[in-house]
């Protein structure tokens, strides 16, 4: 078992007493950046991007070298699951992600298979095992998926940024039907997340970045309980260290009490539900990450620390908070106001941490 230089991150989601409050934000490795755009261009494409290791590594790396973050987050995509059982993943210039043969007849939806990590999806893998080197143990390393519910909009919709009629046309035509994709994207996430930990990855997360579309009763069937699936599955240590996970529903909040009887370690929560409300809700019985509105990273250095102050001082004093923006940063975000948000919460913090 090797002993990580900061485990601030790792304490804090098994909600452990920290000297402050861990910092790390969904999509650091990214187009903010301009070392990233660099990389991005070298690689010739998003994909090729993400399908070569070493760029994958150097990307992951990229944010470290500029902020004192508390985390690592393997680069990869949330498609990866999908594009390994063969629908086609590409990306249309300035449309975001496609599949060339989205599920749309029973017989594609009832021949859907389980991918093996290690053989469909090896270029992941590999890169897991190559940020570890490259961390060499100075932070942790975050590996991820994207949740049953979130792949499937993609692999029955055939893109983002729909009405998802076509997904909310099969849960409530045919059940049976999206039951089947969920089931085995649950079987694909929970075998991906485990070679992901035996790579390497210290922690991981669950992203549902479209269960918020749903109705209470369908978030309940046709998300919250494959991502319960998932967590029962997970290992929870690896070499002598415990594993935490953490699942993220945009638009969650309104479910937080179900989604703490999944057993996961923590909930990420987006910008529009109150940590500390939160926190009283989930009774401190998981960590909560978040939840910071990313916009407000255009703002000025002054406004920026004001509201990283008023998350702190919401979620009160004590462990089980990793402090995250609510959904991704924007390709917008001066890197300087990245800069000026990670040092507010290591500066901010440290007396909600005080005995």
């Amino acid at each position: 078992m090797t002993k990580l230089r900061n485990d601030t991150l790792i304490r804090a989601l098994l909600r452990q007493p920290t000297e402050y409050t861990p910092v790390w934000l969904m999509r650091q490795a990214g187009r903010y950046l301009p070392e990233y755009n660099q990389t991005r261009a070298r690689a010739g494409d998003f994909l090729s991007l993400c399908k070569n290791p070493d760029f994958a590594t150097e990307v992951t790396m990229q944010p470290l070298a500029r902020f004192p973050l508390d985390a690592a987050i393997l680069f990869s995509d949330i498609l990866t699951i999908p594009d390994a059982m063969g629908l086609g993943l590409y990306f249309a210039e300035g449309e975001g992600p496609r599949f060339e043969r989205p599920l749309r007849e029973e017989w594609e939806i009832r021949s859907l298979a389980v991918p093996d990590p290690d053989v469909h999806l090896r270029y992941v893998i590999d890169a897991v095992s190559q940020i570890r080197k490259a961390l060499n143990d100075q932070v942790p390393l975050i590996g991820f998926s994207g949740s049953p519910f979130t792949l499937a909009c993609y692999m029955i919709e055939g893109c983002g940024g729909t009405d998802f009629r076509q997904v909310k046309t099969m849960l409530y035509q045919r059940p049976d039907l999206l039951h089947h994709i969920l089931d085995v994207n649950a079987q694909a996430v929970t075998t991906y997340l485990n070679a992901q930990i035996e790579a390497g990855a210290q922690a991981v997360m669950i992203f549902d970045t479209w269960g918020g579309v749903l109705s209470h009763a369908a978030y309940l069937e046709f998300s919250l309980q494959y991502m319960t699936q998932i967590i029962a599955g997970l290992r929870r240590e690896h070499e002598g260290a415990r594993i935490p996970n953490i699942i993220f529903t945009k638009g969650g909040g309104l479910w937080l009490e179900k989604m703490v009887s999944s057993q996961c370690d923590a909930i990420g929560l987006d910008w529009t539900i109150d940590i500390g409300e939160a926190r009283r809700r989930v009774n401190d019985q998981v960590a909560l990450q978040g939840n910071l509105d990313p916009a407000i990273l255009f703002a000025s250095s002054d406004t920026i620390t004001a509201e990283v102050e008023k998350v702190l001082a919401s979620y009160s004093h004590g462990p089980g908070h990793v402090f995250n923006l609510g959904h991704g940063i924007s390709q917008f975000t001066p890197p300087e106001n990245t800069l000026t948000l990670v040092n507010a919460v290591h500066t901010l913090s440290r007396k909600y941490h005080t005995d």
